[in-house]
């Protein structure tokens, strides 16, 4: 397609294995349900049209933790998140070091490119979401300075492990971005989050940042948001320059696309591709391709076509407990996005 397409990653999970990983038994029978729903949700995705896909996330237990399974030194003491619904996600905390990931995200892909020839992207998660773990009264015999040393290594290696093994982009999850301006107006988080992220994009060459990208959004979790008051004119300056090829922007759902457009196109560099989100993954109703396609027209205004890409607000079910919205719906709404962005690029190219 000369308008790439592609998915953030989550699907929401099939009901019985909601059920199976919420209740106290597993072993065997656990491991058979997400073996099978990785293969149903790779063959769903492949029937939509989609020229890229994912696992759909169905054996993480969040986009956020997944690096912190099966680690034993953790407590369940960390920054809590709360969505405007009035619910809330905690971050564990770090006890003792060293540092080092439970689980890196190279199984996931691993096991998605044997069962499909499409293309398979892999998200990670940031090492700047990862960074708040560690507690603010310091761990004795294990300083700040020498977890982040840990922290960047291990996120370097999750990425290269990645692209090692032939996925077909890279993208790191960063949502903690746009609410970072919500804990500190100043932007003096943001700008270190966005520090602190460049730090493990420097350690690989420019070729491979090409197909290193990043996502952002308010947060999507049981069809509520964490930041979605946080004006992006505030957030999308800073974010521009980290050092990637790919940006994954939620855009369906905002109040004003059209102003969010102007700032894209007033900083996005020439060498960066803007994924504008067309797929509202907030709302049940399941968008036409015609109306996808007439979001894609608008952004082309704005957005020079050789860096317009589009893609959904968020994932899906970015946690495993998430039954918001159904595979069905994920599903549909999917075939819209390839579908409508196929209609514009035909009207573009025409």
């Amino acid at each position: 397609m000369k308008i790439p397409t592609e998915p953030i990653g989550s699907i929401p999970r099939p009901a019985g294995l909601i059920a199976a990983i919420t209740a106290p038994a597993g072993g065997a029978e656990l491991t058979k349900l997400y073996a099978n729903a990785v293969s149903d949700t790779l063959a769903a995705l492949e029937k939509t049209g989609s020229p890229v896909i994912t696992d759909g996330e169905q054996t993480k237990s969040s986009f956020a933790t997944y690096p912190l399974e099966g680690l034993s030194n953790l407590a369940a003491e960390g920054m809590v998140i709360n969505f405007e619904d009035g619910h809330s996600r905690q971050l564990p905390l770090l006890t003792s070091g060293p540092f080092r990931y439970g689980k890196y995200a190279v199984e996931y892909l691993k096991a998605a490119q044997k069962q499909t020839q499409l293309p398979v992207k892999q998200a990670v998660i940031s090492a700047s979401a990862l960074s708040l773990i560690y507690p603010q009264n310091g761990i004795a015999g294990y300083t700040q300075a020498e977890f982040m040393a840990d922290l960047l290594n291990e996120c370097e290696k999750d990425i290269r492990h990645c692209l090692e093994q032939g996925a077909y982009k890279v993208q790191m999850d960063f949502t903690e971005g746009r609410l970072s301006l919500k804990l500190d107006p100043s932007g003096g988080v943001l700008k270190h989050f966005i520090g602190v992220n460049n730090q493990v994009f420097d350690r690989f060459t420019k070729e491979e940042q090409q197909k290193l990208g990043v996502h952002v959004c308010p947060g999507g979790d049981h069809d509520s948001t964490h930041s979605a008051d946080i004006d992006y004119a505030d957030f999308l300056p800073d974010l521009f320059e980290l050092h990637v090829g790919s940006f994954y922007l939620q855009l369906a759902s905002e109040p004003d696309r059209v102003k969010v457009l102007k700032i894209i196109k007033q900083y996005l560099k020439p060498d960066q591709t803007a994924f504008i989100g067309v797929i509202d993954v907030l709302n049940p109703t399941i968008e036409t391709s015609e109306i996808v396609k007439q979001r894609v027209l608008e952004a082309a205004e704005y957005i020079p076509i050789n860096q317009l890409g589009t893609t959904d607000d968020c994932g899906f079910s970015p946690f495993c407990d998430d039954i918001s919205t159904t595979r069905e719906t994920a599903f549909a709404k999917i075939k819209a996005r390839v579908e409508g962005t196929t209609l514009a690029e035909e009207k573009l190219f025409a």
